[in-house]
């Protein structure tokens, strides 16, 4: 795969404009592009291959997007409209309101009895487990260790319904925490299922692998979300600064590279041949 492939799966997997250090950051840990010399691709080398590709990438500063999410009006449609905008606070701070009644103990619910309830409206959620003893090697540890059982915040900027239920917690459209989970368990794509696809970094898991992902979802794990009226992106990135939830990865200061591993072999193994 060459560079500006890798940008192009990346920008795909994540669904909205990043920054060049953001994007060089996640070329390093998932190795889909590896330099001859295999020194770190830095956030300069993004920056200018991308410029080489005016028809796929769209440079505003050091923030890069896709150019098929541009619509006949020139503005970005939908979703990565949103996250190019200023943040609506500074994104050191968290609004208090915001944490609290996104992350209140009490508010989280069993993640097999929320199917009915979830709005389809934008919103922040938040995902917990139950038992740190109930993740795998060495990733109850690394919990234990971070004194919380957070795992993951995220943002739906069109749909909580969509985004948190059907493609996290349900395996419709493979989200990034759904994708983490089956990984950590020790599931593995098919081997090769990615091969001769323009998205060589979304990987999925066989039927049979999915239906038992989810029944630990719904065994193990929390779920609390808010519905949101505005983007609140600046105030995701303050709650993943603040409480590096174990599975984040982008714009985590303390995301886990064990977890990177793991999915690079994923993606690695969907893209190799049988």
């Amino acid at each position: 795969m060459t560079l500006h492939e890798a940008i192009r799966a990346i920008l795909l997997e994540c669904g909205q404009p990043m920054t060049t250090t953001a994007i060089a950051t996640q070329v390093n840990a998932g190795k889909s592009y590896v330099k001859r010399d295999r020194s770190p691709v830095t956030p300069f080398q993004v920056q200018g291959r991308t410029k080489n590709y005016p028809k796929l990438f769209i440079q505003s500063g050091s923030t890069i997007s896709l150019a098929e999410w541009l619509g006949s009006s020139g503005d970005l449609r939908n979703e990565p409209r949103l996250s190019i905008l200023e943040p609506s606070v500074d994104a050191s701070v968290v609004s208090s309101a915001i944490e609290e009644e996104l992350l209140s103990s009490d508010s989280f619910k069993p993640a097999g009895e929320i199917d009915p309830k979830v709005p389809d409206r934008a919103g922040l959620y938040a995902i917990r487990i139950r038992d740190r003893s109930a993740l795998p090697a060495p990733f109850a540890g690394l919990s234990e260790r971070s004194a919380h059982d957070l795992l993951y915040v995220g943002i739906a900027r069109t749909s909580l319904k969509t985004r948190l239920l059907g493609q996290e917690l349900r395996a419709k459209g493979h989200g990034t925490f759904f994708r983490s989970v089956g990984a950590v368990l020790g599931y593995r794509p098919v081997a090769g299922s990615l091969m001769g696809k323009a998205n060589t970094r979304n990987y999925t898991f066989a039927p049979v692998d999915e239906v038992a992902i989810i029944a630990w979802i719904n065994q193990n794990l929390l779920v609390n979300w808010i519905v949101l009226t505005r983007d609140h992106k600046a105030e995701e990135r303050a709650l993943l600064r603040k409480h590096l939830p174990l599975f984040n990865i982008l714009g985590n200061p303390a995301a886990l590279p064990e977890l990177s591993d793991l999915r690079a072999d994923c993606v690695r193994i969907a893209n190799s041949p049988v």
